[in-house]
């Protein structure tokens, strides 16, 4: 572009100073500069039986150069130079997050040897090992913050959210987040090839130059306009008999707006999504978000928590609600259970203080009992209880069904040989996921559905809760596909969108027409499979991947058919010999500037 602008400039100057021959020569020298590679482009191009527009560029030097307008012929040249160097300028720009996103990786850790510090690779890396983690650096690998100060974290980078978060002694960091205050020590749990941050800039790295079936429509369609462009620059120089006419024509049609605003504004809506946590791998993705009509959502660890929570205690036999949470989640300590997991999590959400159980004995899957404080402490599943000679479990589960608590689980608490509580507990909507279908209605999308494992009572109850349209119940990982597969099948609701975050949902991403996986973690079997990862722990960020898509698509169509319409417009002036080549020329590098210009637009809101 820099020699096309130097000839130009230069043959300007001398054509103003009288010399005409010797500016015609400078002239007409750029513009070779610019046609001979070009040649040999479209000579590839069209050895793949791919006719590109480049091919009306190339006939526009051309035959300038041959009716001696040579300065048609280098402004077309710098035309093509400078479109391809805005394109380029703009792909860059639109690249520039994800770009961010990789080059930020951590590469140096500062690594905890004896007395020493140590400066190592980032790969040599192990669990176990602990690093300092500077003010203001990136943490290099997952790991929990060792005992000492808490760290005051910025997520960012992978979550979108622009508070910092403060994390206490043995809370677990992601890599790729930063350090938003003073240097803490971090005891690495993951190998840097593992981690999170790791598996991120594994997707952004494929997040690159897939093309989308609508830029590939855009070459077809160049197999269309070339011939019209030669009908219609032929027919102006017969009708005429002045072959600048025909230069004219195909000065102005000359580089189609189509190749350059479609890619640009789906890759900027790559650049877009990335700011808000959801990495997107490619701009075919983004059109198929842009265009989608139906939505499946996995239940568990999706639409829901993942996790039960207490919903509720009921006391039995005069036990004080609180006491029986307090000894059973005590007892609970030594349990591996899910369910006793969350027991003491909500016992120390509450405050209470828990004590150390002795004489532990434990029946997996069905409950454990010990002794707390001097009391004998039941906890499990109302079946082993009555075994165990509490009755009334059994029967107080069956009323706790009839109130309409199928499907929660119930856990019985037995104390000094009495029963004395039911605690019922849940999966509950997250937060986020509440008016979740109606802003996938406002996107856009014609069909929401539950697709879940779990028993018919259970996936209604959430599936009324989220508003969607259909629940599909008791589904296995192969009855998934059926799902999506008969979906797809119908054209008034494909494509179909389908998203999960576990390695079940892994199929039903994969044959989905764009499969989302919420993967805060970075490294399941669902992120790699999916071609959009949310890292993110919110399902609403679904809604903000489907508008970006929207808005994407739209800006790239707007800008095609304001480009080819303003071109059309100009090919039917100068036909009519109303446009000389040389303004025909200028004319058409301001409708490329607009249509990029207008494409950029998708980089924002």
């Amino acid at each position: 572009m820099l020699v096309v602008l130097v000839g130009l400039v230069t043959g300007s100057a001398l054509h103003i100073l009288g010399a005409d021959t010797p500016a015609d020569f400078v002239w007409a020298g750029a513009a070779v500069v610019v046609l001979g590679p070009l040649v040999w482009s479209v000579a590839r191009s069209l050895a793949r039986r791919d006719v590109g527009v480049d091919a009306i560029a190339l006939l526009a030097i051309a035959v300038a150069l041959v009716l001696g307008e040579y300065l048609t012929a280098v402004i077309v040249s710098l035309m093509l130079a400078g479109g391809n160097a805005l394109e380029a300028s703009a792909n860059l720009r639109a690249r520039r997050e994800l770009r961010l996103l990789v080059e930020r990786a951590p590469r140096i850790a500062h690594r905890r040897s004896g007395a020493l510090v140590e400066e190592v690779a980032v790969e040599e890396l192990l669990p176990g090992d602990v690093v300092i983690v500077r003010a203001g650096e990136v943490v290099p690998s997952d790991g929990r913050v060792s005992n000492g100060a808490e760290a005051v974290i910025d997520t960012s980078a992978l979550t979108g959210e622009p508070l910092p978060v403060t994390v206490r002694p043995g809370g677990e960091i992601l890599s790729g987040t930063a350090n938003a205050a003073d240097a803490f020590d971090l005891v690495v749990t993951r190998p840097s090839a593992e981690s999170a941050y790791a598996a991120i800039v594994r997707l952004v790295e494929r997040a690159t130059d897939q093309r989308a079936p609508f830029v590939r429509l855009a070459d077809r369609y160049a197999a269309f306009f070339l011939p019209v462009t030669i009908l219609v620059a032929g027919g102006a120089w017969v009708a005429s008999g002045d072959p600048t006419r025909m230069l004219a024509v195909l000065v102005v049609a000359t580089p189609c707006p189509l190749i350059l605003a479609a890619p640009i504004a789906l890759v900027s809506g790559l650049s877009r999504a990335a700011r808000v946590g959801v990495i997107v791998k490619g701009a075919g993705v983004i059109e198929q978000l842009g265009r989608a009509r139906t939505v499946l959502f996995d239940k568990t660890g999706t639409l829901t928590l993942g996790s039960p929570e207490v919903e509720r205690i009921v006391s039995l036999n005069g036990v004080e609600p609180t006491e029986a949470l307090r000894l059973a989640a005590s007892l609970d300590q030594l349990s591996a259970h899910v369910l006793a997991e969350a027991l003491v999590h909500d016992a120390e959400r509450r405050g209470l203080r828990l004590t150390s159980p002795t004489d532990v004995r434990e029946q997996p899957g069905s409950g454990i009992a010990g002794t707390v404080d001097r009391r004998a402490v039941v906890v499990g599943a109302a079946g082993w209880l009555e075994e165990l000679g509490f009755t009334g479990a059994r029967v107080a589960a069956s009323v706790a069904d009839g109130r309409h608590e199928v499907g929660r689980a119930k856990v019985f608490v037995g104390i000094d040989g009495r029963l004395a509580a039911m605690i019922v507990m849940a999966d509950h909507l997250r937060e986020d996921a509440v008016g979740l279908t109606a802003s996938l209605r406002e996107t856009g999308i014609r069909h929401v559905a539950l697709v879940t494992g779990d028993s018919a009572s259970v996936g209604e109850e959430i599936g009324r809760l989220a508003g969607v349209d259909r629940v599909y119940s008791e589904q296995r990982p192969e009855d998934k596909l059926e799902v999506v597969k008969a979906l797809r099948a119908r054209a008034e609701l494909r494509p179909v969108v389908m998203v999960g975050d576990g390695i079940n949902d892994a199929p039903a991403l994969a044959l989905a027409d764009v499969g989302i996986a919420l993967g805060a973690q970075g490294a399941t079997v669902s992120s790699e499979t999916a071609d959009v990862v949310i890292t993110v722990d919110r399902v609403d960020r679904v809604v903000h991947a489907l508008r970006i898509g929207r808005r994407s698509l739209n800006i790239a169509r707007e800008s095609v058919l304001v480009g080819m319409g303003l071109s059309l417009a100009a090919m039917a002036v100068a036909a009519a010999g109303y446009l000389p080549p040389v303004y025909g020329a200028l004319l058409q590098e301001g409708i490329d500037v607009i249509v990029i210009v207008n494409a950029l637009r998708a980089l924002k809101g």
